[in-house]
């Protein structure tokens, strides 16, 4: 959970059935979730009193039917939901335990279910792991930091290759026709390669720099 930015722990259950020491251990660096945890009676109705100030809110399961949901949504589905229902609320997301999971009346409780999806001939999760799953696909979703680069348009492509093309004239390589024919084979090398402003831009720089060392070498003769 703290990996993944989420600290509010919520657990239908009585705290001191829990080997405090060991959850210590196993915990690490994040044992303050912990020790922050909520705790709920462990009834069906301690967990509508868990969820109760949830914008939306899911039951994650694998089992669907004819006494639980019709249907349940993806990891990607239900994050893409609650950043445009639940943004300014509290997003719930029920786990149960790890043998048994939700019974089909907490599930009834949650307002929607989620499905992972896995290999249907062994679909079943560790609690661990449906947790780092679903908390990762949250992050991904309301995480705003600018990740990767953003490709160069057509239009800067072209002069960038326009910019190297001179350069490479100057060094003496186009005495023979050519310049055409290197500048669509670059523009197709670039474009496919979906270069960033800053890569295109060393490039320039670079055989800028080589026509000038040629053009200085030329000199020096």
């Amino acid at each position: 959970m703290k990996t993944m930015g989420c600290y509010d722990l919520r657990i239908v259950g009585e705290k001191g059935s829990y080997d405090e020491e060991r959850v210590r251990i196993m915990s690490v660096h994040a044992f303050d979730i912990w020790r922050e945890a909520r705790f709920f009676p462990p009834t069906v109705d301690g967990l509508t009193s868990a969820m109760a100030d949830c914008a939306v809110s899911a039951g994650t399961t694998r089992r669907m039917g004819q006494k639980r949901k019709s249907w349940g949504m993806t990891p990607d589905q239900f994050a893409n939901l609650a950043r445009e229902t639940g943004s300014n609320g509290t997003i719930g997301l029920v786990f149960g335990n790890e043998r048994t999971g939700l019974t089909d009346e907490e599930l009834a409780r949650c307002a929607l279910a989620v499905n992972i999806p896995s290999n249907p001939d062994f679909p079943s999760l560790n609690l661990s792991h449906a947790v780092q799953i679903m908390t990762y696909t949250l992050f991904r979703a309301f995480d705003e930091r600018k990740r990767g680069y953003d490709p160069v348009s057509l239009e800067r492509l072209a002069g960038g290759i326009r910019s190297i093309t001179d350069n490479i004239d100057r060094m003496g390589l186009y005495r023979k026709p050519g310049l055409e024919g290197n500048a669509r084979f670059l523009q197709g090398i670039l474009e496919r390669a979906q270069v960033s402003e800053g890569e295109l831009t060393r490039l320039e720089k670079l055989f800028q720099r080589m026509a000038w060392i040629k053009s200085e070498s030329a000199r020096d003769k």
